[in-house]
C-alpha cells in the first residue's frame, strides 16, 4: 500500500511538470494572436528529483527572453542562505530555505514590466506539499479564483499597486515555487494577459529546471507523452 502511495506521489509530480510546459508553450492560450496554430510542441515528462538551494537564482533565468520580445533588465537576488521553521502537519516545524528574484522586464514598446519568482526547498516532499495545499486554501477563501493549470499547479490574477498580473505556484516533490509577473501601469488585464502567462511559465519552468539536481537518480520514469495540443510561442 505504501509503494502504490508513493508511485502515485511520483507520477503526480512528473504530471505537474507537464503541466507547466504546457503552460509555458501555450500560455493557456491556444493559439498565437492571429489564431493560426503552428506545429504542437513535443513535452518531455521530465522525472522528479531533488531541488537545492542556491544563492544567484536570477542566473537561472538569463539564458534565455522571457518570453518572445521581452528583454530582461535589472535583476536583484533575494536569497537567504538561513533554514526557516513552517508550520506542518500535526504540530510539525519542517524546514526549508528560500530563494528568490526579482527582475525587471522591457516588453517589445519598450515600457517596463515586473518579474518576481520566490522558491521554497523543503526538507521533504510532505511539508511542501503540505505549503502547497494551504496556500491554494486560503487563495480560495479569500475569493482570489485561483484557475487550475493542473493537479500540482494553479494560477490566479494578482495586482501591484493598479498594475496587473498574473501568478503561478506549483509543486513539484520539495519544492513551492511562485512566479508573478506585472505589466505597466496603464494596462487592461485582457490586454497584457497572454504575455503574463507566457513570462510567468516560462520562468517558472526555467527555474524549476535550475534548482533540480540534474543528477538525483529517478524513481519513476514516465512514458513519453502525446504531441501537445497547443502550439509553441
Amino acid at each position: 500500500m505504501k509503494g502504490s502511495r508513493s508511485a502515485a506521489l511520483r507520477r503526480a509530480r512528473s504530471a505537474a511538470l507537464i503541466g507547466l510546459a504546457v503552460a509555458a508553450s501555450a500560455g493557456c492560450s491556444g493559439g498565437d494572436d492571429d489564431g493560426a496554430k503552428g506545429e504542437a510542441a513535443e513535452l518531455s515528462a521530465r522525472p522528479p528529483g531533488a531541488h537545492s538551494w542556491t544563492g544567484r537564482p536570477c542566473a537561472l533565468l538569463t539564458d534565455a527572453p522571457p518570453a518572445a520580445g521581452f528583454t530582461l533588465g535589472s535583476t536583484t537576488d533575494s536569497a537567504s542562505p538561513d533554514a526557516r521553521e513552517d508550520v506542518g502537519e500535526n504540530g510539525a516545524r519542517p524546514l526549508y530555505r528560500r530563494t528568490g528574484c526579482l527582475a525587471d522586464l522591457k516588453g517589445p514598446d519598450g515600457a517596463f514590466w515586473k518579474l518576481h519568482a520566490t522558491a521554497s526547498v523543503y526538507e521533504d516532499s510532505e511539508p511542501a506539499r503540505h505549503a502547497y495545499r494551504v496556500k491554494g486554501d486560503l487563495d480560495r477563501a479569500h475569493g482570489r479564483g485561483p484557475e487550475k493549470v493542473h493537479d500540482t499547479a494553479y494560477a490566479l490574477p494578482a495586482d501591484d499597486g493598479g498594475r496587473p498580473g498574473r501568478t503561478l505556484l506549483l509543486w513539484n516533490g520539495d519544492l513551492v515555487l511562485t512566479v508573478s509577473a506585472y505589466a505597466p501601469h496603464g494596462s487592461t488585464e485582457r490586454e497584457v494577459r497572454k504575455n503574463l502567462e507566457r513570462i510567468i511559465g516560462n520562468a517558472a519552468h526555467r527555474m524549476e529546471n535550475g534548482l533540480r539536481d540534474q543528477s538525483a537518480p529517478s524513481l519513476y520514469v514516465s512514458p513519453s507523452p502525446s504531441p501537445s495540443p497547443y502550439v509553441s510561442p
